[in-house]
């Protein structure tokens, strides 16, 4: 009789555990399609306000935006037309970097988006901190991926295997998030110019911007902040290797 209460016992035991960690694991939202993600980026935090996205559609003007304040503008307007209240107390901030010039000095993207954390459209985590958006410590601790990266309207954006390719997202700046060393234009005069490079110039030897892979394919890296350099400034040397001019955009705190 004792060794059957102790069975009992045990069984009991287990099912209370598995009560227990089903409680704590994170779930999906009610109605969710199998597979989807919860709130949180599947990490099992809150669902936080929308402060980051991809622009669906890029200005049309190339790599000319009218240098950072105007890319900033067009996210705040992009946010408008998706119906992203820009959270309290942040501003909408596009993530480029710049170089020095003019006697001004260079800009590093990490330092214009604020503090975080950062959720996309759906509530999903993206990253907590900039160092995990960066990888500064370990790599790869944020959600920026063709799954959890989505545009204003809460849609995804096309990447390598999908017609157009568009996974060339505009940075000018390096895996961490800094302005490019050297004398190369690598963020198209600072985002003011459309410009193609000279007919025979080898790629990335002209003016031209740095681009990540939203998609993390292709390039021969997985960086969504740094895998190439486009052929040019223009919109068709944008799309040319992938893209469309299109942006990262975080709202800073």
């Amino acid at each position: 009789m004792r060794k059957v209460q102790h069975v009992f016992a045990a069984v009991g035991l287990a099912a209370a555990a598995s009560l227990v960690a089903f409680a704590q694991a994170p779930q999906a939202p009610a109605g969710a399609p199998a597979g989807q993600a919860p709130a949180g980026g599947g990490r099992g935090g809150p669902a936080g306000p929308a402060s980051f996205f991809i622009t669906s559609v890029g200005k049309g003007d190339g790599a000319n935006y009218g240098g950072l304040a105007g890319a900033d503008a067009y996210c705040a307007q992009m946010a408008t037309a998706g119906a992203i209240p820009t959270p309290a107390g942040r501003t909408w901030r596009a993530y480029l970097s710049t170089s020095a010039a003019n006697g001004q000095p260079a800009v590093n993207a990490r330092d214009r988006i604020g503090a975080g954390p950062w959720y996309n459209k759906n509530g999903q985590l993206i990253a907590n901190n900039v160092a995990d958006l960066h990888g500064d410590v370990e790599r790869d601790r944020n959600s920026i991926n063709k799954t959890f990266a989505l545009t204003e309207k809460g849609t995804v954006v096309n990447g390598v295997g999908d017609m157009p390719n568009q996974h060339d997202i505009l940075t000018g700046s390096d895996s961490f998030g800094r302005a490019r060393a050297g004398t190369d234009d690598n963020t198209c005069s600072n985002y003011t110019s459309n410009a193609s490079p000279a007919p025979g110039t080898p790629r990335g030897q002209g003016p031209g911007v740095w681009l990540g892979h939203h998609d993390r394919t292709g390039g021969g890296n997985s960086s969504w902040n740094a895998t190439h350099k486009s052929a040019g400034c223009s919109q068709a040397n944008l799309v040319a290797t992938g893209g469309a001019g299109l942006l990262y955009c975080f709202a800073a705190n």
